[in-house]
């Protein structure tokens, strides 16, 4: 005799599924929100779950796959030993050195796509591209003292426990909303995925507005003029015209008055206005 499951069987069945989804949501907040450091140098407390050291050593691992990715490191010596030398003046003199990482600036051998980056721990990429449109040391310094700001920041190992939290979260409304006997339940799946990226979006924005501010502070402290760094976003605005999008704007959003919101941190920095010796 063939038995029928019940309607209360079924339920069981969705309630243990609803269950352990609440259990795992519970662990990942946990873990997120359990690991707290201050950052001395942004005063702020971040949720992050890997130490400084173990930032230094992702981004020392990941270094052969970026120079791969813009062509290897540029020739130029010349040019390689200015963005040496700026990028010394803005950590050895400016709240950046006061941090545990041990900088260093390369510049790639890309001539096409203009961009700029910086990995966990203290290793930052100019390309060939961008270098090559800037005018002066003191717009180098904004390119670098935004970049150096991500890592001071720890915007990199802010984003690996963000990541980790999304997809411990994603794992939970999978487990709660997956019902084998109806296949659009992967809908919701791949909804709370779509969730999760808009969260990274946010945050990426913010962290852009904070490196922004974090580089006219390092520059000052060096003794370069922010405004400089003004210039760099009118310049990379210049190179999106005719329909190119230069790379930097994609890896760093570009949240709306951007200048506006770099001269408000000027302004602050030098409320008497910026005086004048400064390196532009």
């Amino acid at each position: 005799m063939m038995m029928r499951r019940t309607r209360g069987g079924g339920c069981g069945l969705s309630m243990g599924r609803i269950l352990i989804a609440l259990v795992l949501v519970g662990v990942a907040l946990f873990t997120y929100f359990g690991s707290s450091v201050y950052n001395p140098i942004t005063d702020e407390t971040q949720h992050i779950n890997i130490t400084a050291d173990q930032e230094v050593a992702l981004g020392l691992q990941a270094v052969p796959e970026m120079e791969q990715q813009y062509g290897g490191l540029s020739n130029n010596t010349r040019a390689q030993a200015l963005v040496d030398q700026v990028c010394r003046r803005l950590v050895e003199r400016s709240d950046a050195g006061k941090s545990e990482y041990p900088f260093q600036c390369h510049l790639l051998a890309d001539t096409n796509t203009i961009n700029a980056f910086a990995l966990p721990g203290g290793q930052v990429f100019i390309t060939t591209a961008l270098f090559s449109r800037l005018e002066t040391e003191g717009q180098l310094a904004g390119v670098l003292g935004h970049e150096i700001g991500h890592v001071v920041a720890r915007h990199g190992a802010e984003h690996i426990a963000k990541t980790q939290l999304t997809q411990d979260l994603t794992g939970a409304v999978v487990v709660a909303s997956y019902d084998p006997n109806n296949p659009n339940s992967q809908y919701a799946a791949a909804f709370a995925a779509l969730i999760g990226q808009l969260v990274d979006l946010r945050y990426g924005r913010n962290d852009e507005l904070e490196s922004d501010t974090l580089g006219v502070r390092f520059m000052a402290q060096a003794g370069y003029d922010p405004n400089a760094m003004v210039r760099v976003m009118q310049i990379l605005e210049e190179a999106s015209s005719g329909g190119y999008t230069p790379e930097f704007f994609s890896t760093h959003p570009n949240p709306e008055n951007r200048i506006a919101r770099i001269q408000e941190a000027i302004r602050q920095q030098f409320p008497n206005g910026v005086p004048g010796g400064l390196t532009a």
